[in-house]
């Protein structure tokens, strides 16, 4: 399958008119870094123009599940039909208690698209941000994922990771016959797409560091394969041909590697293939189960989880191999380690106490946390931010369905995808 690739053209110059503030250093901001956030009010009202009120819809729902706003009703708004380039009526959104407000206008001429919006400080009564987007009118939903990237990243100081894709596993039918097809969305469930016809099953879909290519895993009835699927060209071909079993394919920061593991006889080691030159290496040899790989940010180091020490532990070790070293000393079995794209966690899957948990930790062990606890939660993957976890959380009776959850801990929800689904992994911003 080929997915259209989309073009966005952006003028970041900040708006302003005569009539306008400047833009002031913001007064109002949401504090991730404290322990207990309160969700800020703000105040996102219908665009002016065609789509303007679908661009503002996406645009609340994005910020409403990052847990660090809160959207204020539309039926409390006062003020209406807002003009981008007059100033608004502050008092009327302060009566409100809207601590932020966001509108902005919607043209579509000749074919091309332009969205202007304004970021607001009510209290302040100052602007924070003005910008122009322009594309083709299709492309009306990743504007509005491009607007929400922009205002928390103003109101937070953090990047945002709204426009941005997950690739999954999609699936459906009984246990017996299950389907599981590869499957596509934008983070925010629209969109969804099959890359597979699912008449295979495919595991541990990974993106690189372009969004344009994917790595997974084929189980056929005449064994196993890596596959690259390139999502520009629609270009699928296997990473070769291996003896045993291959799984749990990952790329490195800069594309150029894959690292997976190869299975023989009951043993598994890790292994990398540079893409260029597809020669691969060896990077461990114990008489023990080693997977899992996945690189540092810097493509340095690797982490992986291995059973050398009597159980499913985490371990870390150089990209060419050697100079192991332990991390995890929990009790239970670690699994599924990702490293953060900060380079500040590991994200791991942890199994104790009859539940399965998704926990995060420093690259050095210390400073273990677990995040969530369920019958069955797995599969971590990061948002390109390092501030929001994407996994699979299956309950008993029910099919696997995408969840999220924040380094705290503290923001759990289901993902807006409504069907049955693992192995998320999160696409970096999209260009």
């Amino acid at each position: 399958m080929r997915l259209k690739t989309l073009a966005l053209a952006i003028a970041a110059t900040l708006l302003s008119t005569t009539a306008l503030p400047p833009a002031a250093h913001a007064q109002v901001e949401v504090d991730i870094n404290r322990g207990e956030v309160q969700p800020m009010p703000i105040a996102i009202p219908a665009f002016g123009g065609q789509q303007g009120a679908e661009i503002a819809q996406v645009i609340t729902g994005n910020l409403e599940r990052s847990g660090l706003f809160a959207p204020i009703p539309q039926s409390a708004y006062i003020e209406q039909g807002m003009d981008v380039n007059v100033q608004p009526r502050f008092p009327d959104w302060k009566s409100i208690n809207a601590q932020a407000l966001v509108n902005g206008q919607v043209t579509v001429e000749g074919g091309r698209l332009t969205v202007n919006f304004r970021l607001w400080d009510v209290y302040s009564e100052q602007q924070l941000l003005g910008l122009q987007f322009t594309s083709t009118p299709d492309n009306w939903r990743r504007v509005a994922h491009k607007i929400s990237d922009a205002v928390y990243e103003r109101l937070t100081g953090e990047k945002g990771y709204f426009d941005t894709r997950v690739v999954f596993v999609s699936e459906s039918g009984g246990k017996l016959n299950r389907r599981k097809q590869l499957a596509i969305m934008d983070q925010d469930g629209a969109n969804p797409s099959y890359l597979t016809d699912g008449s295979y099953i495919v595991m541990t879909p990974r993106f690189s560091s372009t969004s344009q290519e994917i790595t997974y895993m084929a189980l056929r009835p005449d064994g196993s394969s890596i596959y690259l699927f390139n999502l520009e060209t629609g270009r699928r071909e296997t990473l070769g041909n291996f003896p045993g079993m291959v799984f749990a394919p990952r790329f490195s920061p800069d594309g150029g590697r894959v690292a997976f593991s190869v299975e023989r006889a009951g043993n598994s080691d890790i292994y990398v293939m540079d893409l260029r030159s597809r020669s691969s290496s060896r990077l461990t040899t114990d008489a023990s189960i080693e997977t899992s790989p996945s690189f540092s940010p810097d493509g340095s180091q690797i982490v992986y989880n291995s059973d050398r020490g009597g159980t499913a532990q985490l371990y870390v070790m150089g990209a060419s191999g050697g100079g192991s070293r332990r991390i995890s000393f929990g009790e239970g079995r670690y699994t599924t380690p990702v490293w953060s794209p900060t380079g500040e966690y590991i994200a791991f899957t942890k199994q104790t106490g009859g539940e399965f948990h998704i926990g995060i930790m420093r690259p050095d062990g210390s400073d273990e946390r677990i995040l969530t606890s369920s019958y069955l939660d797995e599969g971590p993957t990061w948002a390109p931010n390092g501030r929001v976890l994407m996994f699979s959380r299956e309950t008993p009776g029910a099919g696997p369905r995408l969840w999220t959850v924040d380094v705290t801990g503290r923001i759990l929800r289901p993902a807006p995808y409504p069907g049955s689904g693992t192995d998320p992994a999160w696409s970096p911003l999209l260009n």
